[in-house]
């Protein structure tokens, strides 16, 4: 183990769920989905128009309604998130502590709303018309940077790109900085805002989006033999990890603490997983290894769960790879059964939903399994929300690329 302790001080969220983390983590454990009709744009030549909208977000609560007009939604959701999540933590970035307080935020694409607009504004009226605030609302840094800009923080300032783990890689790499000392906490999470005609377009061209567009509260249906691909959904989730030292100094309340993060490439394809999920399961392996924590002693899996056809199969034999025998015993949950995939920021949002499943003792259900998978044979909590001491919690990201990424929580003992 480590001679340092991180520990987990606040956490908040944004997503279709809810516009805080109290309202989303209520409807998540609740059984309710986020899920619904496109309203962001016209989808009518759209194979998929349905999605995880976030609704009634007002940005002018958290900044000057001219700073929302030169940031994009991803951004904007991030800097929220950031000032709720400093509010949770009873945490002020005074000047002493600015330059100890990092922001490693995960952010898969970026301003693509953006960069869809200009081209349309480049091909009508030319270079020319093109605003001198497109590169820094489109580039994905910028989550971070103005995260930096509006708390005060002056420590190490980056984002982590990394397709669907962008979010879950921010958490290990904020973990990894407070361990080598070079902060005392790290503002860390993803956020995404990528429900757009390109994106949609374009996840449609792949075959990887759900078309259950006349029943959208049931089209992700993580380890369900009728699923058909997942719903695209944006969003952010934040967390501040602090060294246990810093925690104690400023008297901060302990949710949890982070022990262990593991990561891997598959060395397979662009897109698909390697089938028999060998770096799904070197990153869980590398996570338990170094928290410590043996499979029979494992609570929970927050799964990747994306409801398409080989990732769920192949997370579910990588778990099997991982845990052994006791793999049917650790109840698994699907996320992504009520807020959809948010891409980049769906590690961050996950890791937030698993933070509060030890702290409230209660792991969210998977709704929509109403036909298992004959291969997905595990216990994925589909009954409903289930009450029980939960002492540590395996979260996983698994993105484009090969790109896998696990992380370890657990309930924190003085």
């Amino acid at each position: 183990m480590f001679k340092k302790r991180i520990v987990v001080t606040g956490v908040a969220a944004i997503t279709p769920l809810g516009n805080d983390v109290r309202t989303s983590w209520e409807r998540l454990i609740k059984g309710e989905s986020g899920i619904g009709p496109l309203s962001r744009f016209d989808g009518k030549d759209h194979e998929t128009k349905i999605a995880g909208e976030v609704r009634g977000f007002d940005a002018e609560k958290f900044m000057h309604v001219k700073q929302t007009r030169r940031m994009e939604l991803f951004a904007q959701y991030a800097v929220a998130c950031a000032k709720m999540l400093l509010a949770d933590a009873r945490f002020e970035i005074v000047p002493e502590r600015a330059h100890r307080t990092a922001v490693i935020i995960g952010c898969g694409i970026g301003g693509l709303d953006v960069l869809e607009r200009s081209q349309t504004v480049l091909l009508k009226s030319g270079p020319r018309k093109i605003s001198p605030f497109f590169i820094p609302s489109l580039i994905t840094n910028m989550a971070a940077g103005q995260v930096s800009i509006f708390t005060g923080a002056k420590g190490n300032n980056l984002v982590t790109t990394s397709a669907c783990a962008s979010g879950l890689h921010s958490i290990g790499t904020a973990f990894s900085e407070l361990l080598l000392g070079r902060a005392d906490a790290v503002i860390c999470g993803g956020t995404e805002a990528s429900v757009t005609p390109l994106a949609m377009a374009g996840f449609n061209a792949l075959k990887a989006l759900s078309t259950r567009n006349d029943d959208p509260q049931r089209a992700s249906r993580p380890f369900d033999n009728g699923r058909d691909g997942f719903v695209m959904s944006e969003g952010c989730g934040l967390l501040l990890l602090e060294t246990l030292e810093h925690a104690r100094e400023r008297g901060a309340t302990i949710l949890a603490e982070v022990v262990g993060y593991g990561a891997s490439g598959d060395a397979y394809h662009i897109t698909a997983p390697d089938e028999e999920g060998v770096g799904m399961a070197l990153a869980m392996s590398a996570a338990l290894n170094e928290a410590g924590v043996r499979p029979e002693e494992l609570s929970h899996i927050n799964a990747h769960g994306t409801s398409t056809k080989l990732n769920d199969i192949t997370e579910t034999r990588a778990i099997k790879k991982v845990l052994g025998k006791h793999a049917a015993s650790v109840p698994i949950t699907g996320n992504k059964s009520m807020i959809g995939h948010m891409l980049g920021a769906a590690g961050g949002v996950e890791s937030v939903f698993s933070v509060l499943t030890i702290h409230h003792g209660l792991i969210p259900g998977t709704i929509n399994l109403t036909h298992p998978d004959p291969e997905c044979d595990l216990d994925y909590v589909a009954e409903g929300s289930r009450k029980c001491e939960v002492r540590s919690v395996l979260c996983n990201s698994f993105g484009f690329g090969g790109t896998n990424a696990a992380i370890i929580f657990k309930q924190f003992a003085e």
